[in-house]
């Protein structure tokens, strides 16, 4: 089944957000104010280097058996420290080369687009608004800071993005950069197209089953355009852009008649934190 919409990770595909700077000093604040709050760490929280990697194991920690009910404090401090550290970085983040055009090429297919990332919803928003791109979002699936567990590679951004667009998770086509978006698309059912500069990084997408690989947003953009420009609604059996046809299969599309809604995908549900609706909006079903 051909996609219908196109779900992007955020830090890698469209933007870098920190560039070639490790995120260790940020594990490494959280560690000092959480270990001030619980006291002793976990071996895999002590070991952890990686800005979004300890905030997913202090929720897990959250949920494991104590002696004692563990402050709820950690875990919303060092969300926050990691929030204030990707808005000063926001700042100076530039788009990844292509994206812009990549965007406008999936738009003007008429697929629909949603953000689905670890970082914050907000500074999400801001980078979109930043640069020209908001309106071509439909919404913003971010972090929940609230359900730090859920964070990818759990599938809940990707089903909580499948509600909103009220598509099955066949439909849809998730963009990411690391192999934990793979795991994510393979637990929500999604295509995935990996995204990285990264040759073995590919490899490894490949090796675990991702539909595409590409080094960088050219190839997908001139598969887009060349559906565009040939007036297709879902490519012929025999095009593929460059030499690979599961990069067709990865990219193509269905287009619907006007008014038809498939049904809402089953998915887990839960508050709104970390969602926010952007510019192209699409009607309730009737």
């Amino acid at each position: 089944m051909a996609a219908r919409a196109v779900l992007l990770d955020f830090d890698g595909p469209v933007t870098d957000l920190f560039g070639d700077e490790s995120t260790a000093p940020v594990a490494h604040e959280i560690k000092d104010v959480v270990r001030g709050i619980w006291g002793g760490l976990g071996r895999d929280v002590e070991e952890c280097d990686d800005s979004h990697g300890i905030l997913r194991l202090l929720g897990n920690m959250s949920d494991r058996p104590a002696a004692h009910p563990r402050d709820p404090r950690a875990p919303a401090e060092a969300e926050a420290i990691v929030t204030r550290y990707e808005y000063a970085a926001v700042k100076a983040a530039e788009p990844t080369r292509g994206v812009v055009r990549l965007v406008d090429a999936l738009a003007g297919l008429g697929l629909r687009l949603v953000i689905v990332s670890n970082n914050s919803a907000g500074l999400v928003r801001e980078f979109l608004e930043n640069n020209g791109l908001r309106s071509r979002f439909e919404a913003v699936v971010g972090r929940d800071p609230q359900e730090l567990r859920h964070m990818k590679p759990d599938p809940y951004s990707v089903h909580r993005a499948l509600e909103i667009l009220r598509l099955p998770a066949a439909e849809a086509l998730l963009i990411g950069d690391q192999l934990t978006d793979l795991q994510t698309a393979r637990a929500a059912g999604t295509a995935f197209l990996g995204h990285t500069p990264s040759a073995e990084r590919a490899r490894q997408m490949r090796s675990r089953g991702a539909d595409a690989v590409v080094h960088t947003h050219a190839p997908v953009i001139e598969a887009a355009r060349s559906l565009a420009a040939a007036g297709v609604n879902q490519p012929p059996d025999n095009w593929a852009p460059g030499s690979t046809g599961r990069l067709r299969r990865a990219v193509g599309v269905r287009v619907r008649p006007s008014g038809h809604h498939p049904p809402a995908p089953t998915a887990r549900t839960g508050g709104t934190c970390g969602i926010s609706h952007c510019g192209r909006q699409r009607p309730e079903p009737a």
